[in-house]
């Protein structure tokens, strides 16, 4: 009975990623628990789909939002109060993103904050998407904020920003793993040829 609903479980979530939509998760495999896939794509494949495990995490999709509006929570509703993007990703006059959001978490009122909080550019809007979509649109620097493979790499391994999803404060489930393993995957996909999965 256990395996079955357990296959059950593995089985709603993989149609969740395939429907884009969000795939909380509790471990993140490093890059070495594939290094014995022999075949360079099947492995860079399994590499990807073992990071979407972050990129798929409400933590990452709140921010990168189908329309204007962040959302927020695990269950991903809308934000409250209401705000949209404005110019840069910051929120529009009057009630930027820097308004109620600060340098840092501030637990008390359960108000996450950044440096560099902000939304990100449309062109890298993630959420109703499939995992296939993201990976052709992060490996496109039109649609990346004009990253190189090697750039990504960096970005997810040592951005700030990135790294709030595994320490978001306000009692919020951090992204799976650890910013290091998160970057060491992305690194060993890219490595690996970048392999992203059939639309």
């Amino acid at each position: 009975m256990r395996i079955a609903v357990f296959g059950i479980a593995a089985v709603a979530a993989v149609l969740l990623a395939a429907e884009g939509g969000a795939v909380p998760a509790k471990s993140l495999k490093p890059a070495s628990a594939f290094a014995d896939i022999k075949d360079k794509n099947a492995r860079s494949l399994a590499l990807f789909t073992e990071a979407a495990k972050v990129l798929m995490h409400p933590r990452c999709l709140n921010c990168h939002p189908a329309g204007d509006t962040p959302t927020q929570g695990d269950d991903m509703h809308a934000h409250q109060p209401f705000v949209v993007r404005g110019d840069g990703g910051l929120g529009a006059p009057g009630m930027h993103c820097g308004t109620c959001h600060g340098q840092a978490n501030f637990d008390a009122a359960g108000v996450p904050g950044n440096p560099s909080w902000r939304l990100a550019p449309p062109e890298m809007a993630w959420q109703q998407k499939t995992l296939a979509d993201i990976c052709v649109q992060i490996k496109d620097p039109k649609r990346n904020g004009g990253r190189s493979l090697d750039a990504l790499i960096q970005h997810a391994s040592t951005d700030s920003l990135v790294g709030w999803a595994w320490s978001p404060g306000g009692g919020r489930k951090p992204a799976p793993g650890t910013q290091k393993v998160f970057g060491n995957l992305i690194r060993a996909w890219v490595k690996s040829g970048a392999a992203c999965p059939k639309a």
